[in-house]
């Protein structure tokens, strides 16, 4: 099994300097490529200090120039923000001046937010068929003259400009959720990326189900299945125990932004109170501490070879949690140092 970071600019409060957080989203990923981590992953999100990634290929195109192997992938660009060509264009560019180190996750979206936003009547259904029609075109407009007459998009012969340096075009990566979405993936021969969130090991399990699944319809090469999850190293229990609590207050935002009802003031939703985070019981400190990738370096291991004998291929290491810079740095470095080691 292979290691990769997954991160974001993470902003939760006015007084925190965008320039500084991403000199630290800089450092976090310049430890991944120094520690041989196969991938650094960043998202693609609009109008959110949650997570700060308006385009993921500018941001990677950039990373490019501060680190030296470390693949770079998008995770993930919302497809139905994109007309085909413009994305099949500006991936082979990033790929291009990256010198071919480019992987492009692709997902629907999640955030209504975004879609009242950038594609007002959106939902999650036309999302998820947009993509599914974008992503098929990709390769062949990498490969050119590619003509098209679809539900959402009709142009006539195009080739994407520039080439892309891969052969192929970059790795494309499905996020998949649900049966048909693995099905979609790996019948078009693409990666899939598959996030549990808050939900634990039996969610782990049902998503690799999913895929073995699809796999066992399709007489292709198998892909690559990739598990991305929140994870922390701790020092000792205590740490590990405070950092339950810091990941409970993350989820508790991303529901919150989720459920799309709290105002939203630049770019910050309106703050939970103790009370709201206390409610929740299903994201309790207790609950996350069972159910993510957190633990001693121990635990994490344990948990790690867990998901390795399910059959996963990379683990992506979910740094984003509202934690300090000092502390997501700390465990980063505890995971390079005494996690990864077992696995080579």
């Amino acid at each position: 099994m292979e290691f990769s970071l997954f991160a974001h600019m993470e902003r939760t409060s006015a007084d925190q300097p965008q320039d500084r957080l991403y000199e630290e989203f800089i450092e976090l990923c310049k430890m991944a490529d120094d520690a041989g981590m196969r991938a650094v992953w960043t998202g693609e999100h609009h109008g959110m200090d949650f997570t700060i990634a308006p385009n993921p290929l500018m941001s990677l195109v950039d990373l490019s120039h501060h680190t030296k192997n470390v693949r770079l992938g998008t995770g993930t660009v919302i497809a139905p923000f994109w007309h085909p060509i413009k994305l099949a264009g500006e991936a082979a560019a990033a790929d291009l001046m990256t010198g071919g180190r480019i992987e492009l996750g692709i997902a629907r979206g999640a955030y209504s937010y975004e879609y009242e936003r950038l594609h007002p009547g959106l939902d999650p259904w036309e999302a998820g068929q947009r993509m599914r029609e974008i992503a098929p075109l990709l390769p062949k407009l990498w490969a050119g003259d590619c003509s098209h007459e679809g539900e959402f998009f009709q142009f006539p012969s195009t080739t994407a400009a520039p080439k892309p340096v891969q052969s192929d075009g970059p790795p494309i990566w499905i996020a998949a959720r649900d049966p048909n979405s693995h099905e979609f993936g790996v019948e078009n021969g693409f990666n899939i990326q598959v996030t549990p969130l808050w939900q634990g090991q039996e969610e782990i399990e049902t998503l690799m189900g999913r895929f073995n699944a699809a796999c066992a319809k399709h007489d292709g090469k198998r892909p690559k299945i990739m598990l991305l999850h929140h994870t922390y190293v701790g020092a000792d229990d205590a740490d590990v125990g405070q950092a339950a609590h810091e990941l409970s207050r993350f989820y508790n935002y991303f529901g919150a932004w989720f459920q799309n009802k709290r105002p939203v003031r630049q770019g910050l939703i309106e703050p939970l109170t103790d009370d709201d985070i206390a409610a929740n019981g299903l994201m309790a400190a207790k609950n996350l501490a069972r159910d993510l990738t957190i633990g001693t370096s121990d635990q994490v291991t344990d948990r790690l070879r867990r998901y390795q004998d399910l059959g996963y291929d990379e683990f992506s290491y979910w740094i984003d949690s509202g934690m300090s810079f000092e502390r997501k740095r700390a465990s980063l470095a505890r995971f390079i140092d005494t996690v990864i080691p077992k696995f080579q």
